[in-house]
């Protein structure tokens, strides 16, 4: 049962969402995210303890980054900001790094008018521009509240099942046996996942980072146990307007067909033991 509280926030925000019918709403939010991988292991016969160390902080350096949502209404923007990228380090250690994320770092389009997202994926040099239906979301609402900067915001739960394809995937990595002079990248066993939301009914969008969305107000934090979204900066109505424009850099495919062509670049790339090889050193 939905407490007096939330009841409260949600008229509140109904009423905000007349009043601003009439008149452009729109707004910047920046956020931070950070991502705590416990099931990455990262082993070798040529592997010292400091080069073990480096390699972990450079990983933990490689989930922290910054985004920024650009929204008015109906549409948003999620992607993360251009920056140069500074030299590496001459440690003697190569690193490679594999994105396989259908849902990486590229530019997110969501329209909650039309239930669409679009997004521009890099995929081996790749680019591909990838279309899907919003997920659906059947928010829990709390009744319990904290500030986030200078905004009263509202917690909210949510849980992503696991699919059968993360099973049988899980499945097929558990079977494969392990080489030495190679950097694995074990999964642990795939879980229904809860995720908890802090939103704020005084910004009346129903927009959020990444694939969140749909509640009543903009979705001020995230935390699904492994990653946490904080949003950091918002600026409402800028001066400089906020232009949301539809990602269209790429070739045209379906969320599935990509998700099928990258495990079949990623089957490519083992060896006869189902091993994928990142080597390291000269």
């Amino acid at each position: 049962m939905i407490k007096s509280a939330i009841t409260a926030a949600i008229a509140a925000t109904l009423f905000s969402f007349q009043l601003m019918q009439a008149q452009e709403f729109t707004g910047r939010a920046t956020y931070q995210t950070k991502t705590i991988m416990n099931d990455i292991q990262i082993s070798g016969s040529n592997m010292t303890p400091d080069l073990q160390a480096s390699l972990e902080e450079k990983l933990k350096k490689g989930f922290e980054k910054t985004y920024e949502l650009s929204f008015n209404k109906t549409e948003s923007v999620y992607e993360e900001p251009q920056r140069l990228e500074s030299p590496s380090g001459s440690s003697g250690a190569k690193m490679v790094v594999v994105n396989t994320s259908s849902s990486g770092d590229g530019k997110s389009y969501k329209n909650i008018k039309d239930k669409t997202v679009l997004s521009e994926e890099d995929f081996f040099g790749k680019e591909f521009l990838v279309s899907d239906s919003l997920p659906k979301w059947d928010w829990k609402l709390v009744d319990e509240t904290k500030k986030i900067g200078n905004f009263t915001c509202y917690k909210a739960i949510g849980v992503i099942p696991v699919s059968k394809e993360d099973l049988e995937r899980y499945e097929k990595m558990k079977n494969k046996k392990s080489e030495s002079k190679t950097v694995l990248f074990t999964p642990s066993e795939p879980k229904d996942r809860t995720i908890t939301v802090w939103y704020t009914p005084e910004i009346p969008v129903s927009h959020g980072p990444g694939e969140y969305w749909g509640l009543p107000g903009l979705i001020m934090e995230v935390n699904d146990a492994k990653t946490v979204i904080l949003c950091s900066k918002i600026v409402l109505n800028p001066k400089d307007k906020v232009v949301i424009k539809m990602p269209k850099k790429g070739k045209k495919v379906t969320k599935k067909e990509y998700e099928a062509l990258i495990e079949k670049q990623m089957e490519s790339m083992k060896d006869s033991k189902g091993n994928i090889h990142i080597n390291l050193g000269n």
